[in-house]
């Protein structure tokens, strides 16, 4: 076969080894009738190439050819020496197709030797028919990169098992990326995965693995039993984190973020981080934390160092994190984008290192989430290096299958594509190797990289477990083998790299710097900066004073300009009519709606040079068609924001629809908004309760990191909550859950019922000083409300009111009910007691449920100090809602001799019924409850 007829008919993707037998099958009917076939089916065989003047040919020859395309790789240059008709030549490309393919499954990668490799019989060269003389042919070897051209087959399989089946099991092939993979090749063929090192290097590998062996040992005498998460056994982690520290800084990194769990934290916080040993001892004293609040453990904090390298000091944060595992993921890479952002570059200038177990990567769906974000526009970061501390054995699972249903834990990564580079632990140049690969990868294609570190856990889980009792076989084994400092000193020594002396000094020296308390990485360097500058922002409370105004002349110039867009953007009908009103609304010609004051919010942010960033799963258009923040062109799809356009020194306003995920985005936006604090981020759901996914998030992040970790975030959360009949999954955002959450004021949150209030809500959370995060409980029919709409003034002029008092003109002296609620709730209520003609009842407002507006809601109830029945009102079953979580607030601001009854649904494991008519009796029961109304 020609060779440019070969190179077009490998590179056609649909010869997949997974089609071979039915292309067979279309290829037997094309012989018999060709217009039986489909005309793009027909046009590939009749491209095939004629190996006969007969015209019709052996099938035979067609079908060896299918086998070919089918087996060998994309990437396999064809030989052009050897005749088409030579079988063997064909046999040679197939074998090299099958170690690229399935080499790492048999690679030396378990440090124990406990793991029973399969057969892989494609890797035999005797069932591709090679065999006796045929060992000491030369073939042409193709693109196989430790060859020019040709190798003898002997030869050839021994350099195939010292690439891809020796401490490196590369596993790549599963990329559909042409470029990427023969990228990959080259780097791993052409020095057989086993590259040299200077004996600098090699000095510097043995100096690391002492110290981090060093610090573990003397943890365990120093604190016998006390929980540490020991990272014995996986041990060249550090050297492979210093490596990419390095690695990256020579490439032009200027920042680096890791989060990872337990396992080994100490150790990179003390190896790595520049942490003083006399701290960490402290911790494991038992002495308090300089941070004000509860704190957390040792294992969780999170550190800031500067890190020295050739090309100039890197700045390190170690992410906090909780027990939750992984989700500490989604956390750096919001605040990974959150730097690139602010350094204006991407990729290279700050890289992100997240760490996971064997057990969790695989378990945890947070992972899925992250992986699939990875080259969506709103989060992607350049690619992350992902690294598993692969100790076989997940918590205290002893077997793959009670862990996984994959062979490799990192089976994951597949879904984009990543590349995967298993590797024995124990083999420390294996791994350096592997770390330079995976980071230049990263860099060079943007993409994310996995490293799957294959170690074990000499320990238990913890230092007080007992990990014989469940995997009595396992740790026979480790208690008998060798660390991996002692494994790679003996290698030096062999090597003549160190003498014995020198590696036993090693350990000496490292004792004794621990015992001094000070730094013990020679590469860590004072910080000459914050990465992100937080002291605008301290020592703020809720209350902290604010500018609200906002001139009303520029105020409407803004709505006019958020109120255009190019005569050539042809618009859907019903987006042209909701912009047609606001132009009316700017003019003052009309009353402002939901949509056009919210993001007249933004638009006097962003005049103010605040940047903006909004992200959820219909947040462009607005789930509930409100807020067409972006434009979409209805003759060829072209986007238009005006709010990116209305000056030309302005914030930065990005918007995005976001993958359908909860924790991961929000996760996402936590990390980023805690790298951003000026502007403004906001989370929203697409309904309320689909924020229960992200629970975790909400509970171990947003409402605790500042008392856990002195760590604040101004991030707002928008849960569409609402009671209109939709069902128990469309109604309730769960606030009480929040409620529950409140305490020391950590967080917001708010019930906007006008236009107005979410306008200056918005505004608020950015130009105050203060930074925690704004819960809100955002509505959706509302949005329409005919008498849910607010005057230009009231947005110019006002401020946000925490509570609002009774807006009718009735007499308070008549009043005898005092009705206190929150959100949509309210209109029910006005509207009954208006068409009942009723004077006696007056309706208060609580915009904020916390921190609870005391004083404010004290000089409102001033006028009805002589009432006795005040009731709190609410949508949401009586086990739900505020009631439970806020009734000691409203009863301490009461009258002394005044009693507060409840009126609103019964209590409910649901949190709404899903029946239109009972929904609607249930509503005007407790609307004529609350306003004491017998119908």
């Amino acid at each position: 076969m020609p060779t440019n007829v070969m190179k077009t008919w490998l590179a056609s993707s649909h010869f997949s080894g997974g089609n071979a037998t039915y292309i067979e099958d279309i290829y037997e009917s094309y012989l018999e009738d060709s217009l039986s076939v489909d005309a793009n089916w027909r046009k590939v065989f009749d491209d095939l190439p004629q190996v006969s003047d007969k015209p019709e040919e052996a099938h035979s020859r067609i079908r060896a050819q299918m086998k070919l395309a089918a087996k060998a790789t994309k990437c396999i240059t064809p030989p052009n020496d050897v005749e088409h008709n030579d079988a063997k030549q064909v046999r040679v490309l197939q074998l090299i197709g099958a170690y690229r393919n399935r080499g790492h499954e048999v690679a030396s990668l378990d440090p124990l030797g406990l793991t029973i490799l399969e057969t892989i019989k494609e890797l035999d060269p005797f069932y591709h028919e090679l065999e006796g003389a045929d060992l000491d042919a030369s073939f042409n070897v193709g693109s196989y990169a430790a060859s020019n051209e040709t190798m003898v087959l002997r030869d050839l399989i021994a350099s195939l098992k010292r690439t891809y089946c020796g401490s490196v099991g590369a596993e790549y092939m599963h990329i559909t990326n042409t470029d990427e993979k023969r990228w990959l090749q080259n780097r791993i063929e052409s020095c057989e995965s086993k590259p040299s090192f200077s004996y600098e290097a090699k000095n510097r590998f043995i100096e690391e693995l002492s110290a981090t062996e060093g610090l573990e040992r003397y943890l365990g005498s120093k604190f016998p039993g006390a929980k540490r998460f020991s990272l014995e056994g996986g041990d060249s982690f550090i050297p492979m984190l210093k490596e990419l520290i390095r690695r990256a800084g020579e490439q032009g990194a200027q920042e680096v973020v890791l989060g990872m769990a337990h396992r080994g934290r100490l150790n990179v916080l003390v190896n790595v981080f520049g942490k003083k040993p006399a701290d960490l001892f402290d911790e494991f004293a038992g002495k308090h934390s300089t941070i004000d609040g509860s704190s957390d453990v040792k294992y969780h904090q999170g550190f800031s160092s500067d890190f020295k390298t050739p090309k100039g000091n890197v700045h390190l944060a170690l992410s906090f994190n909780p027990s939750h595992l992984e989700i500490v993921n989604p956390v750096v890479l919001g605040s990974v984008r959150a730097r690139q952002e602010r350094l204006k570059a991407f990729s290279e200038t700050v890289l992100p290192i997240t760490v996971h177990g064997d057990a969790a990567i695989a378990g945890q769906g947070v992972v899925q989430e992250t992986f699939n974000m990875s080259q969506a526009r709103a989060f992607k970061v350049g690619g992350t290096v992902r690294i598993v501390i692969n100790n076989q054995i997940g918590f205290t699972t002893s077997d793959r299958e009670d862990a996984r249903s994959t062979r490799f834990c990192t089976d994951i990564a597949k879904m984009v594509h990543a590349p995967i580079f298993h590797v024995n632990a124990d083999d420390a140049e294996a791994v350096i190797f592997v770390t330079q690969i995976a980071l230049d990868f990263r860099n060079t294609f943007k993409r994310d990289v996995v490293i799957d570190l294959v170690c074990y856990r000499r320990h238990g889980h913890n230092e007080a477990d007992e990990p014989s009792a469940t995997q009595p076989l396992m740790y026979k084994k480790i208690k008998a083998h060798a660390t991996p400092r002692e494994i790679y000193a003996k290698q030096l020594v062999t090597e003549g790299v160190i003498n014995e002396q020198y590696a036993k000094q090693l350990v000496t020296d490292y004792r004794d710097a621990l015992d001094s308390g000070e730094c013990v990485v020679k590469e860590w360097q004072v910080m000459q900066h914050r990465s992100v500058d937080w002291s605008p922002y301290l020592k703020h409370d809720w209350d902290a004073p604010y500018e609200s105004k906002f001139p009303k002349e520029r105020l409407m110039e803004l709505g006019e300009s958020i109120s255009h867009y190019p005569d050539a953007h042809k618009q859907h009908s019903r987006v042209t009519k909701i912009y047609n009103d606001r132009k009316l609304m700017a003019r003052g010609e009309k009353l402002c709606d939901w949509g056009f004051a919210e993001n007249l919010a933004y638009a006097t942010l962003l005049d103010s040079e605040f940047n903006i960033r909004l992200v959820g799963q219909d947040s462009g258009r607005g789930t509930f068609f409100h807020r067409h923040s972006v434009l979409h062109e209805q003759t060829e799809g072209k986007r238009y924001i005006p709010l990116k356009n209305i000056s030309e020194k302005q914030g930065h306003f990005d918007i995005y629809d976001s993958v359908l995920s909860e924790v991961a985005v929000l996760a996402f936006e936590y990390g980023y908004s805690t790298g951003a604090p000026k502007g403004l981020c906001i989370w929203e759901a697409q309904f309320g309760d689909f924020a229960n996914g992200a629970q975790v998030v909400f509970d171990q992040f947003l409402s605790s990191g500042e008392q856990k970790w002195g760590r604040m975030c101004g991030l707002t959360v928008l849960l569409p909550h609402g009671y209109e009949g939709q069902g128990p999954e469309h109604s309730s955002a769960r606030l009480e859950r929040y409620l529950q959450l409140c305490a020391e004021h950590n967080m917001q949150v708010c019930v906007p019922s006008t236009p107005a209030q979410v306008y200056h809500m918005l505004r608020r959370q950015v130009v105050r000083s203060m930074r925690r995060p704004l819960i809100v409980m955002s509505p959706k029919s509302l949005l329409r409300h005919p008498e849910a709409v607010s005057s230009l003034d009231e947005l110019a002029n006002g401020t946000f009111q925490n509570a609002i008092a009774e807006i009718d003109e009735h007499d308070p002296k008549e009043v005898n009910i005092v009705i206190m609620c929150s959100g949509k709730v309210y209109y029910d209520l006005l509207g009954k007691r208006r068409d009942a003609g009723l004077t006696n009842v007056a309706i208060i407002r609580i915009e904020q449920l916390y921190p609870f507006p005391a004083n404010e809601v004290n000089d409102i109830l001033s006028a009805y100090q002589h009432v006795k029945d005040f009731v709190w009102c609410q949508e949401e079953p009586q086990n739900q809602g505020a009631w439970y979580c806020t009734q000691h607030n409203f009863r301490s601001i009461l009258p002394a001799d005044a009693r507060l009854r409840y009126a609103g649904r019964d209590a409910s494991a649901s949190t709404a019924v899903g029946y239109m008519s009972l929904h609607l009796k249930q509503q005007k029961a407790l609307i004529n409850d609350a306003l004491a109304v017998v119908e």
